[in-house]
Parts: C-alpha cells; sequence; structure tokens
C-alpha cells in the first residue's frame, strides 16, 4: 500500500517538473487513493463523494471539518436504497492530505459550484471506471499482482487498523458491515503479526512457574 501510495504521490511531481498538463489530475487521483484507504472505502462509494460530506468530529477536535465522513451511497441490498454510515477519520496524515487537496488543489480546477470531491478538468465527477483505470495503471507500472483491485485497499485498511489493535466491532461499523464474518473475510494480517499474536497467547503457559516460598 506504501509503495503505491507514494508512486501516485510522485507522479504528481513528475508532472510538474516537466510543467505538462495532468499534474492536478495526478494530485487529484493520489488525494483520492488516500482517502479510499484512510476511510475504507468502496470505489462507487467514493466516486459520489461531495466535499460536504465531511464533518466535524466532537471526539476529534484535532481533524477540524475532517472528522467525519458522511458515505451516502453505500453498497445497497436488492432493490433497496444505498445503506448510508458515518465513517470516523482515524490517520491524520489522511485527513492531512484530504485537507490540503480541497482547500488549495481542488479549486484550481475552477469548478467552485460543483459539489463533488473529485472533479475532472472538464467540470465533471470522477467515475468509479475512472478510479480503476488510475489504479491498473499504476499497480502495473509498479510490477503488481494483477489480483490486486481498488477494493484491496479497503481490505488494507481493515488489516493494518487489526494489526494496530482496534475494536473488531468498531471496523464493522466503519466499513459498513452487517456481520463481524464478512470483517473477518477482509482481514490478512502479516506473519509478524501472526508471531506476535502467538508469543501472547502462549506467554502463560511459558512463564516460569514461581518458587514455592512456604517451602
Amino acid at each position: 500500500m506504501q509503495r503505491f501510495l507514494d508512486y501516485a504521490d510522485d507522479q504528481v511531481e513528475r508532472a510538474v517538473r516537466a510543467k505538462r498538463k495532468g499534474a492536478l489530475a495526478a494530485y487529484r487521483d493520489a488525494t483520492l487513493f488516500k482517502v479510499i484507504y484512510g476511510w475504507g472505502l468502496r470505489r462507487t462509494e467514493t466516486s459520489k463523494l461531495d466535499v460536504v460530506d465531511f464533518g466535524r468530529n466532537a471526539k476529534a477536535p484535532q481533524f477540524g471539518r475532517y472528522g467525519t465522513l458522511n458515505v451516502r451511497y453505500g453498497k445497497a441490498k436488492k432493490g433497496q436504497p444505498p445503506r448510508r454510515r458515518n465513517v470516523l477519520s482515524v490517520m491524520d496524515w489522511a485527513v492531512d492530505a484530504v485537507a490540503d487537496y480541497v482547500e488549495n488543489v481542488r479549486p484550481r480546477f475552477g469548478c467552485e459550484d460543483h459539489p463533488a470531491l473529485w472533479v475532472t478538468e472538464r467540470g465533471g465527477r470522477v467515475k468509479p471506471a475512472e478510479i480503476n483505470a488510475r489504479f491498473v495503471a499504476y499497480r502495473d507500472a509498479l510490477k503488481l499482482p494483477k489480483a490486486l483491485t481498488v477494493h484491496s485497499a479497503r481490505h488494507s485498511y481493515v488489516t493494518h487498523l487489526t494489526e494496530d489493535g482496534v475494536d473488531r466491532r468498531f471496523l464493522q461499523q466503519q466499513v459498513g458491515h452487517e456481520n463481524d464474518s464478512s470483517t473477518a473475510i477482509y482481514t490478512h494480517v502479516s506473519d509478524d503479526f501472526m508471531n506476535t499474536m502467538l508469543h501472547k497467547a502462549l506467554a502463560p503457559a511459558l512463564a516460569p512457574i514461581p518458587a514455592d516460598k512456604d517451602r
């Protein structure tokens, strides 16, 4: 995930240095992928975000107006409207990234009256297919496995927060899963994490037996 995000940032720097068109779009997309990962979003949810969907969280005032994200177009059940959910911000670096984009970069697209968070240079809203195309281009340039998709960033969100000790129930609500089993499928913890958990589990059994002071 880090390699991918770093590469996305590199594309912005290259476009700026070369003074070629596309620097704004590259910056937008680099931020877009940080938001997908930083809030554990689906591709379609991300494309339909509006600027006003970010709001304050009284419990996390350090994030300012980006403390919570109102996802209005969550995955719907068959025959039902999109499911809404509020996702609490937890990654400060992701908040910094989207704040910088909204306040300093997005205005340069000249679409002040457009509600969309991700706007195009022609004044439209970025579509899911465009997000996918950019992801595939970066993935292939890095020679990452073809099995990786935009949705993999959502899996990474769950996995990395799990490794950081975040409660599973909280994660379930963050990503909008009805069942914990669905969240569990998203988790692909590292070998280091598994080894750490194994040592913790075995520690009580392997601890030396204290000497009997009455002997």
